[in-house]
């Protein structure tokens, strides 16, 4: 025999015994025997079909059922840190039945400060149907820490390892070793890569296109964490200071922040802001499709000459411009962007609204000040380690990568203007506006709170939009979204800077009949 050819027909034969043990019942445990560098193999066990994954959190629903799956989980690099604290990239992986597994992958990001390895689903912005039941293989991490207070636990940031896990490095490492196990487990590597987060999950999209372009393929960011540090100091500083200072007092003298507005100021204001930017995308429906283009100025609404009735006080209007506009330095210098004047910012069933922010922040009590040195705040807010502010992708698109950016424009937590203005600078050193639209689209949500909520329609499939553009070329000009706040309504999301306009005939409940202009 020909050696070339008896060199292919042994090379034939062992991936057949790859497949073929692949297909069989032991394939799954087998994996457990996996060691990869610096990897530990932890479990690895078939996971019947029907699974139900409860809510990760109050309020949220359950996942599933889920296909029938090897879930396998592991530790990278396990290691004893500060104070003997055991430390360790934890790590799940779905993987679906050879028969059912559509050849792909697709990494989850995480939330807050991470801590937990989540459920390997692929849940969230994937349409009606998780990623590991649409066949991709899915994988989660906490990258590299165990909260231990809940999902805003940064005390693992004493550990320097920890930290730099945290910041940039456990998502690559857990992607590389989750490809091994794909490649083992169906004896041929994924065809395509993808990253889908949002908050926390969103900034690791943007951090592994920036650091590791050549690890995804397609990468979703959603209402990025960008720059947590100066986005604290206007939502716990800036913007509370601004309403403090015309806010009534209590018996000792601090302003009551829960009592800056009534009820009925919220009502008044919110009424006035829809009825000069509702019906600008051509029908009155509760929602403002083109959030940039309203101008809206709440002055309108200051009370005159003794008006006491159907206005706001002088100094409450001044208090919310000055909010929104976002904070300035010393020099009126932008220290971070201002926020949009959109259908969700009075918040609604006990979800915080920046006209509405309560007692209580997302890390404690609003502080009671009336002065900002936003100097000195602004000089430790920011943290190049965790930013990710590189816009020079020229590797990652030159290979074919796709991001896709989304952000809800009620954001109460990240300005969505901090996300347009990254995606606005990237033309500048990417071949222009026109380049960047073929490899990198940006989508504002109306109405959406942080990640979801409010009076939107919150519900998207970015997975497909960012699998289509990759694997078939077909850029995403738009997204039908749909939610639960307006029941039977469809809408076009459309790519910045084109907003959906009702095109005057038809059903204004249904997508088809908007256009993106």
């Amino acid at each position: 025999m020909n050696p070339s050819r008896l060199v292919v027909l042994l090379v034939a034969i062992s991936f057949g015994a790859l497949a073929a043990r692949a297909q069989s019942s032991n394939a799954c445990s087998d994996l457990i025997g996996l060691k990869p560098v610096g990897v530990e193999i932890t479990k690895a066990e078939l996971v019947p079909a029907g699974k139900t994954v409860p809510p990760p959190f109050p309020g949220a629903t359950s996942i599933g059922p889920l296909p029938a799956h090897c879930r396998v989980d592991g530790v990278i690099n396990r290691r004893k840190g500060v104070d003997g604290q055991e430390f360790g990239i934890g790590f799940a992986v779905a993987l679906p039945a050879p028969e059912a597994w559509n050849g792909d992958f697709m990494m989850q990001g995480g939330g807050g400060g991470n801590g937990i390895v989540a459920y390997p689903a692929g849940a969230n912005y994937a349409g009606d149907r998780t990623a590991l039941s649409r066949g991709f293989a899915v994988a989660s991490t906490d990258t590299g820490h165990k909260a231990k207070t809940g999902p805003f636990d940064f005390s693992f940031m004493r550990d320097q390892q920890a930290y730099l896990d945290f910041a940039f490095l456990a998502n690559a490492e857990v992607a590389g070793a989750a490809k091994q196990i794909i490649a083992r487990y169906y004896a041929k590597p994924a065809s395509y890569s993808y990253f889908v987060g949002c908050s926390t999950g969103g900034r690791e999209g943007m951090i592994l296109s920036q650091r590791y372009p050549a690890v995804f393929n397609g990468i979703v960011s959603g209402d990025p964490a960008m720059r947590t540090g100066l986005s604290n100091l206007a939502i716990a500083q800036w913007i509370p200071v601004a309403y403090n200072q015309a806010a009534p007092k209590d018996a000792s003298g601090k302003p009551e922040i829960d009592k800056f507005l009534s009820d009925q100021d919220r009502r008044l204001f919110m009424d006035a802001l829809m009825k000069k930017c509702d019906a600008k995308d051509g029908v009155a429906d509760g929602m403002i499709f083109d959030p940039v283009g309203c101008e809206f100025d709440p002055a309108v609404l200051v009370c005159k000459g003794g008006q006491t009735e159907g206005c706001i006080a002088g100094e409450k209007v001044a208090a919310i411009k000055k909010a929104f506009a976002g904070p300035k330095n010393a020099y009126g210098t932008q220290v971070y962007p201002g926020f949009l004047y959109d259908a969700g910012i009075a918040g609604k069933n006990g979800v915080p609204g920046l006209l509405a922010l309560g007692k209580n922040g997302l890390f404690g009590p609003y502080t009671t000040a009336t002065e900002l040195d936003v100097d000195k705040a602004a000089l430790h807010a920011s943290d190049p380690l965790v930013e990710p502010g590189s816009t020079n992708l020229s590797t990652f698109s030159k290979d074919g990568g796709k991001l896709i950016f989304f952000h809800g424009d009620s954001d109460p937590w990240f300005s969505p203007l901090d996300t347009l203005g990254y995606y606005k600078s990237l033309p500048a050193v990417n071949g222009g506006s026109e380049k960047v639209a073929e490899w990198s689209r940006m989508f504002l949500v109306p109405g959406m709170g942080h990640c979801g909520g409010g009076p939107a329609l919150d519900h998207f499939d970015m997975l497909s939009a960012v699998v289509n553009w990759v694997e078939k070329g077909i850029a995403p000009d738009f997204v039908i979204a749909t939610g639960p706040a307006f029941p039977g309504r469809s809408r076009p999301l459309c790519a910045y800077p084109k907003h959906a306009q009702y095109v005057g005939t038809g059903d204004p409940q249904d997508a088809r009949n908007f256009r993106c202009q």
